[in-house]
C-alpha cells in the first residue's frame, strides 16, 4: 500500500530546522533511541514483576479480556503470524497460565482461556499489557499518526533491502 500524502503538520520540520541534513539526522537517531530505551525499560519493569515476558503478558492480558478467543484472533489481535501466536501460547500452556480448550459444534477449533497462574501474573505486571509504544501511538491524534505512518514509511523505503530483514510475518485479516 502506498503511504498517504499528507500535508506537512505542526510536528514536520521542514528542512534544515536543525542545520544541514547531518545535525537532523542526528537529532532523529536520538528520538530513536529515546523510543527504543522506553521500550526495553517497560519490557525489563514488566519482566522483573512478573518473571515473563511482555508478549507473552499482553497475550494473557488479551485471553483474559476475551475468554476462549481463537488463536487466530489472537495473532491478529497480537499483529503477529499465527505459527507465532502459537508459539506464545504453547509457552504460556507449559507454565500453567493458559489452558487450549476444545468446546462447542467445532471440537477442532481450540478456545484459549486464562488460568489461576495466568491471573496472578497479570496481577503482578505494570500497565499497559500492550507496552508503551503501543499505548503511546494509540494517544496520538490522528493527523500526527499519519504523518508519521508516511514519514516511517519513506524512511523503510529508504532502508531498502535492509528494512525486509526487520518484517513481522502478519495474519491476513
Amino acid at each position: 500500500m502506498a503511504p498517504r500524502a499528507l500535508p506537512p503538520g505542526p510536528a514536520a520540520a521542514p528542512p534544515g530546522l536543525h542545520g544541514d541534513t547531518g545535525e537532523a539526522a542526528v537529532q532523529v537517531l536520538r528520538h530513536f533511541r529515546h523510543v527504543f530505551n522506553a521500550v526495553k525499560t517497560h519490557y525489563r519493569l514488566v519482566e522483573k514483576h512478573t518473571g515473563v515476558g511482555g508478549a507473552l503478558v499482553w497475550a494473557m492480558s488479551l485471553i483474559e479480556d476475551q475468554p476462549g478467543i481463537r488463536m487466530g484472533e489472537l495473532a491478529r489481535r497480537l499483529d503477529i503470524h499465527q505459527s507465532t501466536a502459537s508459539n506464545l501460547v504453547k509457552a504460556l500452556t507449559e507454565r500453567g497460565m493458559v489452558e487450549g480448550r476444545r468446546a462447542g459444534p467445532d471440537r477442532r477449533a481450540v478456545q484459549l482461556h486464562l488460568m489461576p497462574a495466568g491471573h496472578a501474573v497479570l496481577s503482578r505486571a505494570p500497565r499497559p499489557f500492550s507496552g508503551v509504544l503501543h499505548q503511546a501511538l494509540g494517544a496520538l491524534d490522528p493527523e500526527t499518526l499519519g504523518r508519521l505512518e508516511h514519514d516511517l514509511g519513506a524512511l523503510i523505503k529508504t532502508l531498502g533491502p535492509a528494512a525486509r530483514a526487520g518484517r513481522l510475518p502478519r495474519v491476513q485479516a
